[in-house]
């Protein structure tokens, strides 16, 4: 049996050629589109529509969310493509250092120093027991470990060394010194403070307060060592001396370990002698 003209347009929907797939789409579910097709498809069981019309409404739901997904990621990424010069340009690119420049590293309670030589290369006094147990320069070259650190902070021995950037900065971000950046009359030029610095190159006596990173590096800029840190740590320290409550706390100390321990010399001496030299010290 054919099927009339009016039956036909019950299952075919004509779209025309400049009409869009999105508009077709939205344009189904209008109310005159509606109505049409009320009048064109034959009526079927209740349960049939109300399964048809929940499955529509899904899948209309589902093409909403899936524009809104894209509208906003375009909209995410357009604001992250167009943030990018701007936090860039927020934490600045890091400027090429010159040869002779001071550079700092912070660590955990200190700040590391060294001067850079070009080339990707900087030199710098480590402390390091190595040289002292050996004299392979190929092992005293490589990278130092926290052991061969400590051990030559306590043996009291260092060497001023040329390492590449990266090793030198040891994870952390290198940067040009504020505090030795400004020039003054006393302050070689660059170059002079590189080849001051290539000269001594080797092993050297290190402390950590008197003759440190920092000192070897105002050496070579300035002629004279001095270092800021230990300048700071003394302040403190003359401070802590001069404090009257320093005092109090020592005696008090001194008074519980002899009442502990016992008048024994080991606990009655420093409990005299330290309380009395912080009171002549201050």
């Amino acid at each position: 049996m054919q099927k009339g003209p009016t039956e036909a347009k019950a299952h075919v929907r004509r779209v025309t050629g400049g009409q869009s797939s999105r508009q077709d789409f939205v344009g189904a579910f209008s109310p005159r589109a509606a109505a049409a097709d009320k009048r064109l498809v034959p009526p079927t069981h209740p349960q049939t529509s109300e399964r048809q019309t929940s499955a529509t409404m899904l899948q209309l739901l589902t093409f909403l969310v899936e524009k809104l997904s894209l509208l906003s990621n375009f909209h995410l990424l357009e604001l992250s493509w167009c943030g990018a010069p701007e936090r860039d340009a927020q934490r600045g690119a890091p400027a090429p250092f010159r040869r002779g420049d001071v550079l700092r590293v912070p660590r955990s309670i200190f700040t590391h120093y060294g001067i850079y030589l070009g080339g990707n290369k900087v030199a710098h006094m480590m402390p390091d027991i190595l040289p002292v147990l050996t004299s392979d320069r190929k092992r005293i070259s490589s990278v130092i470990t926290n052991k061969r650190l400590i051990l030559g902070c306590i043996y009291r021995r260092a060497t001023v060394r040329v390492d590449t950037l990266d090793h030198f900065a040891y994870g952390a971000r290198a940067e040009v010194s504020r505090e030795y950046k400004k020039r003054n009359g006393q302050t070689f030029r660059n170059e002079d403070v590189a080849r001051r610095a290539e000269k001594l190159v080797g092993e050297t006596p290190y402390s950590l307060l008197w003759n440190n990173c920092e000192h070897f590096v105002t050496y070579c800029k300035y002629g004279c060592a001095r270092s800021r840190q230990t300048d700071e740590f003394c302040g403190g320290l003359k401070s802590v001396i001069r404090d009257t409550r320093s005092i109090i706390a020592a005696g008090l100390l001194g008074t519980c370990s002899v009442v502990y321990f016992g008048a024994v010399p080991w606990t009655t001496l420093p409990t005299i002698l330290i309380p009395f030299t912080l009171w002549m010290a201050g």
